[in-house]
């Protein structure tokens, strides 16, 4: 009952706010919640905030003692939702099938699949040397194992 009054309290708050979406979401033995946003826009601070008091301002603390974390996806954490990708378009992904691990710039994410490019160089077709060839894979949504954004600096 605990967590179906959360998971209500969670989801109209969600609605209200259509550029975030749920990353994760639980709660253990001891109530207490964890909560993962994410947004089309990233998050902020105030983001985390507003769901946090959505929750907690509507449960009797009397009534339930628990405890409530609210907090965006890491940086590092692997990409779990297929919005998450339309916010790094442009960003060097690295991105693990059950065949490959490919790394690439995301170049495109529609609803089923993601497009990653990169280079290569390979031998020339003709002639001594090598040459830098642009490479591009289309890769559904349900093939992916993992995916992270590579952090450059």
């Amino acid at each position: 009952m605990f967590k179906n009054t959360v998971t209500d309290l969670l989801e109209a708050a969600l609605a209200e706010r259509s550029d975030l979406f749920l990353i994760d979401f639980s709660i253990d033995s001891d109530n207490h919640i964890k909560i993962i946003i994410d947004g089309d826009q990233g998050v902020l601070v105030e983001d985390c905030i507003f769901i946090s008091r959505a929750i907690e301002h509507h449960i009797d603390r009397e009534e339930h003692d628990f405890s409530l974390d609210v907090m965006s996806a890491g940086a590092t954490a692997p990409l779990a939702h297929n919005r998450q990708f339309k916010k790094n378009i442009g960003r060097t992904l690295e991105v693990r099938t059950d065949a490959e691990k490919i790394e690439g710039v995301l170049a495109q994410a529609t609803d089923e699949a993601i497009t990653l490019e990169w280079k290569v160089r390979e031998p020339k077709p003709v002639g001594k040397g090598k040459t830098t060839v642009k490479k591009e894979a289309n890769i559904a949504y349900n093939d992916i194992v993992e995916a992270k954004v590579m952090i450059k600096f």
